[in-house]
């Protein structure tokens, strides 16, 4: 063997260590890591507004409106007569919202909650009308709390922040990105997003799954608005755990899929978890024996986020994600339309209230996507125009009912 040969080996062996390390530390993943689909969910450049509702449905939803066409002028109608569309609205912001379980204390949380929904509605009448007056309401709503809030505490102060900052982040995207009048306080409202919302809600929940989904919708949410992609790509991450683990589908497996660090390692565990439900069939959710209207609320925050995530260019409705919505929504919707329940399914009982969550992933994996959805539709279409839950869900028959935008 040559001398120059053998200097080589070394050499050799050096770099293939090196690349089986960095070959071992690619596949070798932490189980908080997010599907591979999902680890660059954040787009390069962010488009505005772009959570929940685009421009293109927005213009959509106006011409309908303007032009008298239904279902949307009823839509708007039942938006303009509601308390949120009051152009003397005084806000109420407090420095520290103290909200308990069923917020039992009740210390700012429904103040909060509906003066972000006023936001909210005030952006979207702003657009549909093009009076300012409405847009300047949304930015004087947004400016109170921004002056003054501070932190959210007590035992549902993570769901209590979801709730209003996923209300706040849809207002802001509206105001900010089609109202040429000026914010002043934008910089200031900004700021409260990052400072007091977004950690309170980045890091997730173990507790039961519509929390860490609504948690998720606002973190996506903010971050959208903040342009924050590191903060993006991590509540995507988490947003896709968790959805695979509140809906379930037959290609799981026996048992459904579990969230990281839940320690729900046995079926004993996993069938307490979902509410001591033993049976699991496609499109049952981890709630559904709880009560629909939670039920409903992790449906709704699913198709937020999805949304959201198409409208930034990721479109993950043609994933499990889309499948598992789909699934959840004519589950249920099956039953809240007065199906006989089955004795092997919650005891052969079910708490109805599914609530106006219906309309975007409807429109979305049936208008769209071409996807037959006879329950979901049949709901859909007995409920329009669809309200609000006095929440975090408003208004979507005027923004996404059978919007092809």
């Amino acid at each position: 063997m040559s001398a120059s040969r053998a200097r080589l080996r070394p050499l050799r062996a050096t770099l293939f260590a090196l690349l089986t390390t960095a070959l071992a530390a690619t596949l070798t993943l932490h189980p908080d890591a997010p599907p591979a689909e999902a680890a660059e969910a954040a787009p390069a450049t962010f488009t505005h507004p772009g959570v929940t509702v685009s421009k293109p449905q927005l213009d959509f939803a106006r011409s309908k409106v303007l032009s008298g066409a239904q279902p949307w002028k009823t839509a708007y109608d039942r938006m303009a007569a509601s308390k949120y569309a009051d152009l003397n609205r005084t806000p109420r912001p407090r420095a520290v919202v103290e909200c308990g379980s069923y917020s039992n204390p009740n210390l700012g949380c429904t103040d909060e909650r509906e003066d972000a929904i006023a936001a909210y509605t005030q952006a979207l009448m702003w657009y549909v009308t093009r009076d300012a007056r409405h847009a300047v309401k949304a930015i004087q709503l947004m400016d109170a709390w921004s002056a003054v809030i501070r932190d959210h505490t007590n035992s549902n102060a993570p769901l209590q922040t979801g709730w209003a900052g996923s209300s706040w982040a849809k207002a802001a995207e509206i105001v900010k990105h089609t109202y040429t009048g000026g914010w002043a306080n934008e910089g200031r409202f900004a700021t409260v997003l990052r400072d007091v919302y977004l950690p309170e809600i980045i890091n997730g929940s173990h507790f039961n799954g519509n929390w860490e989904l609504t948690m998720m919708e606002a973190a996506v949410g903010i971050s959208v608005v903040l342009e924050d992609r590191a903060s993006y790509d991590k509540a995507m991450a988490k947003f896709r755990t968790r959805t695979a683990a509140y809906v379930y589908l037959a290609s799981d497996g026996p048992l459904p899929k579990t969230v990281p660090g839940q320690n729900l390692d046995t079926r004993d565990k996993i069938v307490r978890y979902w509410q001591n439900q033993s049976t699991f069939v496609t499109g049952l959710t981890q709630e559904t024996c709880r009560d629909l209207t939670h039920t409903g609320y992790g449906i709704s925050s699913i198709s937020h986020v999805a949304e959201t995530s198409r409208i930034q260019g990721q479109d993950l409705y043609g994933t499990d994600v889309g499948e598992r919505l789909r699934h959840a929504l004519g589950f249920q919707a099956k039953y809240e339309r007065g199906e006989p329940v089955p004795g092997w399914l919650c005891g052969g009982s079910l708490h109805l209230g599914l609530g106006p969550v219906t309309e975007v992933g409807h429109n979305a994996l049936h208008n769209r996507l071409g996807f037959a959805m006879t329950h979901t539709q049949a709901l859909t279409e007995r409920t329009r125009p669809s309200g609000t839950d006095n929440l975090f869900v408003a208004w979507e028959t005027l923004t996404h009912g059978d919007n092809p935008a």
